[in-house]
């Protein structure tokens, strides 16, 4: 009997291997060819599943929006059952720093989809993300929380401080990658203005507080 093929556990290896080729060489060198070679597959099964390649990059700039949920959730548990609003936007800001192989494989990739989707006609016709407002809304929410807790101060402007933090948590992370810093200054510097926002650290009663840096 033939082995039944898992259609969306092969389209998720080929957008592995699209990643991972693309981490090495940059995605504007990245030809369905080479992610062929890369998942160990034939060029013809690339096509089967991805007609083109811009395609197979939009499928790609998903498979990496769910694995940087993944990471969010992670550092999200990491931080304890009740981790609060503070330990939540930290989390989600923090996640997008290329402080690993993996994550800066994340950050090199998701910058270049950028770059090509302002160049390349075919991928400008599509949405570069399904919701590109979900990071602002869920740090807005988060922000909101805290202030109805009364851990941020009371003139606190919960939108414009998210834009402002996904805003330099983005230009941090393309520092690191370029070395013009290191993970650990950027995220001083994130830990400094969450101090600024969050009043006693934004920490629920009985956490240690945590002293402004940078």
């Amino acid at each position: 009997m033939p082995k039944r093929v898992d259609h969306d556990e092969r389209r998720t290896e080929i957008a592995e291997a699209l990643v991972r080729v693309a981490g090495r060489r940059g995605l504007h060198a990245v030809g369905m060819r080479d992610v062929a070679a890369e998942a160990g597959v034939s060029l013809r099964l690339v096509q089967y599943y991805f007609q083109t390649k811009e395609k197979l990059l939009l499928y790609g700039l998903q498979h990496l929006a769910g694995g940087f949920g993944e990471r969010v959730a992670a550092r999200v548990r990491a931080a304890g059952d009740d981790p609060g609003p503070r330990a939540m936007v930290e989390a989600l800001l923090k996640a997008s720093l290329p402080t690993d192989e993996e994550s800066r494989t994340f950050q090199l990739v998701h910058t270049s989809y950028a770059v090509l989707a302002v160049t390349d006609e075919a991928l400008a016709a599509q949405p570069f993300i399904k919701n590109p407002d979900a990071a602002e809304d869920a740090v807005t929410d988060l922000l909101l929380q805290a202030k109805d807790a009364q851990l941020t101060r009371p003139c606190t402007d919960a939108r414009l401080e998210a834009i402002s933090l996904l805003a330099m948590a983005a230009g941090l992370g393309t520092s690191i990658l370029v070395g013009r810093r290191s993970p650990e200054s950027a995220a001083a510097v994130l830990d400094h203005h969450l101090a600024r926002i969050f009043q006693d650290g934004g920490r629920s009663d009985g956490e240690p507080g945590e002293r402004p840096r940078g």
